[in-house]
């Protein structure tokens, strides 16, 4: 994700250009829909609960400019208590209850009016009774289906999904995954800035914001697989209907990574750099996709090292057996990278004297390109670079041991 990610507004030219012809039009529009906005939420409230509801909601809501799509409706399964789906916009629960009766709970934010006019389902229960609470909901006859989203925060949905959560996993054996692709022109979606209600205010704003929903058959966790392997199964799943990328990114990693993004002066070369590439699921392009899956590897095998230190390594060598080498040979350059903090592994590294920054440096031999290695398993790999990063820690640790008796003696 780089600077232009965390803004509103595009950064192309032409389209900055039609944007600034069309917003007087859009400050009219926006004034008339939030007027026929809530005449929707009026009527959303006085209708009982039925599929007329649902219809009349879903027409006027695309006089809003929100237009929904499904794909594959018989695929629904009427029996499953839970769906899963990736988690695009604020709005994404009220989009899929226009299609089928489900309940999305308020796990954190706004309670009360708010909560229940958003369309949440208000959980009455300690931080540590929620999963427990939805359990017995999810047994209950009669209830709604559940919705959640276990990425747990929104992406712009291009090109990966974040890591999902495995506590949804363990409600119910089967679960029913929702793929849910979303597509507006003129405003970005889901910059780190906007609140719900500025997002409301965009969408009301833009001519129109398409949700296509495509169900998938209903998965079923198996004997023997924990909680984790099953919604990293079901993340493939919606990440192969999407053509995503199933990214092992939490939700801490994208607010550590906006963090750090906001705090980057901006580059002015065109060059491919770590921040042009950012976080898997906020990438652009064809290139930055595959290093985005390159820098995934990586991280598999070093997951100590900040993916800004991996995806610029990266950069420069396009291969993951040489960056691998690198972050290994130049640990110590690495922790200084990863924003002054030495914390490659579970010991801290001391740093570099004062002195201009150090920047990595391709490795004079790479790992994997003897005949033997190159036919070595990823576990083996990962073991032997696992077994080689021990070694060099502990042989760079008694030299400094050494050097400081030295320094004693003396």
């Amino acid at each position: 994700m780089n600077r232009k990610e965390l803004q509103q507004f595009p950064k192309d030219a032409v389209v900055l250009l039609l944007l600034l012809i069309y917003f007087p039009v859009g400050i009219s529009l926006m004034f008339i829909r939030i007027f026929i906005g809530v005449h929707v939420f009026l009527v959303s409230c006085a209708l009982p609960e039925s599929f007329i509801r649902r219809f009349v909601v879903r027409v006027m809501c695309s006089v809003l400019g929100m237009h929904v799509r499904q794909k594959n409706p018989r695929s629904r399964d009427k029996n499953t208590k839970l769906y899963i789906c990736n988690h695009v916009t604020e709005f994404d629960h009220n989009i899929i209850n226009l299609l089928t009766p489900c309940s999305t709970p308020q796990l954190d934010g706004s309670t009360g009016f708010v909560c229940w006019a958003r369309g949440f389902m208000e959980i009455h229960a300690g931080s540590g009774a929620i999963g427990e609470s939805l359990q017995s909901y999810c047994s209950a006859e009669g209830t709604t289906p559940l919705l959640l989203f276990p990425e747990e925060d929104t992406t712009n949905g291009r090109a990966g999904l974040l890591k999902f959560s495995s506590w949804p996993f363990s409600l119910t054996e089967s679960i029913q995954p929702v793929a849910l692709r979303v597509t507006r022109p003129l405003i970005s979606l889901s910059t780190p800035e906007s609140s719900w209600l500025t997002e409301l205010l965009w969408t009301f704003f833009v001519p129109w914001t398409v949700y296509h929903v495509s169900w998938l058959p209903t998965v079923s966790r198996q004997d023997g697989e924990s909680t984790q392997e099953f919604a990293n199964k079901v993340q493939e799943l919606l990440a192969a209907e999407l053509g995503l990328v199933a990214t092992k990114i939490t939700k801490a990693d994208k607010a550590e990574h906006i963090k750090r993004t906001r705090r980057i002066v901006p580059q002015t070369t065109t060059s491919v750099t770590p921040g042009s590439i950012g976080l898997g699921f906020m990438s652009l392009g064809t290139d930055d996709r595959r290093i985005a899956k390159m820098a995934q590897q990586v991280k598999d095998v070093l997951p100590h090292v900040p993916l800004n230190v991996i995806t610029k390594d990266l950069a420069k060598t396009n291969c993951v057996d040489t960056t691998i080498t690198n972050l290994l040979e130049n640990k110590e350059e690495t922790s200084m990278e990863a924003a002054g903090i030495s914390t490659f592994g579970p010991s801290k590294i001391s740093s570099y004297s004062s002195g201009p920054a150090s920047t990595l440096k391709p490795a004079a031999k790479t790992f994997g390109k003897s005949p033997t290695d190159r036919h070595l398993s990823l576990q083996e790999r990962k073991e032997a670079l696992y077994n080689f990063a021990r070694s060099a820690f502990f042989l760079n640790k008694g030299n400094k041991a050494g050097n400081c008796k030295r320094r004693n003696l003396m």
